[in-house]
């Protein structure tokens, strides 16, 4: 979850030397960055370094990153304004990060796994209607609540441009692919089964479709949706990656399929003793099940100490 990022001192002297943007675009910077959790830590999967906005931007979307965040200076908000996105061929138009997973698989050992992903849909139009992120989100939920039926043209033209996307990722050497739809949380559960379900269904069934055996494990990451977690499976995902508003075991038992997660990422602010211990109540709830995989409940944050990163992978690692 978010493993190369500002919080460690490889990716701070890589990005003083070039822009974000760049630095998604360099496979041989972002294959460095992407490697530092990895050969720091020693984690079991590398992450491809790179952001969920990048299929917005190739799409058409006027999307700038700068220090502050993401911003969008032309929004997504009429159905003229989703009629000109354009769908995208990766090999064109996104061909670096193929190029950094392809690189990572060649220079990683075979048991290390790597990781691709992308953001789910409702997540995308989330920040393609709002510009910029709020807490409220009340752009794109009004267009949800006046114009339901250009969210869903919306929704879907961003789970089409999905399904190439990660279908190329899997064929550069990801070894499974993550959809995140940080922005569930914003959604109640009819609204999620109205408009973010049906995205969803559309990524997860069109890669499968796409690879046929060659299809690597297919991971849903929501955030806030644990009052409706049996619903997720419905999305069709392989695995599922949860926050940390439940117990990691009281999630595997709801979803009956393989978890992800999920301790609150903020612990990792604590003391060294205090992570260990929360990393091992964590395991703990988790004890009765196999197809759990330790990780946090979100991304990385910035001004994490990474020797709390350490102390958390080490305890999961002598967790017995």
């Amino acid at each position: 979850m978010r493993q190369a990022g500002r919080y460690l001192p490889g990716y701070q002297a890589v990005r003083a030397k070039v822009s974000f943007l760049e630095l998604c675009r360099r496979p041989d910077l972002s294959a460095e960055v992407s490697l530092e959790p990895v050969e720091r830590f020693g984690v079991d999967g590398a992450i491809v370094f790179s952001d969920i906005l990048v299929p917005l931007q190739a799409m058409g979307v006027d999307v700038h990153f700068d220090d502050g965040g993401p911003q969008i200076r032309t929004p997504v908000r009429s159905a003229a304004d989703v009629a000109r996105l354009e769908l995208f061929d990766p090999h064109a138009r996104t061909p670096w990060i193929l190029e950094t997973i392809a690189t990572l698989r060649r220079t990683l050992p075979a048991e290390t796994a790597v990781l691709g992903f992308c953001g789910a849909p409702w997540t995308l139009a989330t920040y393609a209607v709002e510009g910029k992120m709020s807490k409220e989100l009340v752009a794109v939920k009004t267009l949800l609540w006046r114009e339901p039926d250009t969210m869903r043209a919306l929704l879907g033209v961003l789970a089409e441009s999905t399904v190439p996307y990660l279908v190329a990722q899997a064929r550069a050497g990801a070894s499974a692919l993550q959809v995140f739809d940080t922005w569930a949380s914003a959604l109640g559960e009819d609204e999620w089964r109205a408009f973010a379900r049906p995205a969803l269904r559309t990524v997860f069934d069109g890669v499968r479709a796409a690879l046929g055996k060659e299809c690597p494990p297919l991971v849903l990451y929501s955030q806030g949706t644990g009052s409706y977690a049996e619903a997720l499976r419905e999305t069709g995902a392989d695995a599922f990656s949860v926050d940390w508003r439940m117990p990691l075991g009281r999630w595997r038992e709801r979803l009956g399929a393989p978890v992800q997660g999920n301790m609150d990422p903020t612990a990792l602010f604590g003391t060294e003793s205090s992570v260990r211990a929360a990393a091992r109540r964590m395991l703990e709830s988790a004890r009765p099940f196999d197809g759990v995989a330790a990780n946090l409940g979100h991304g990385v944050l910035v001004g994490t100490p990474p020797a709390n990163v350490a102390a958390f992978v080490d305890e999961v690692k002598s967790f017995r």
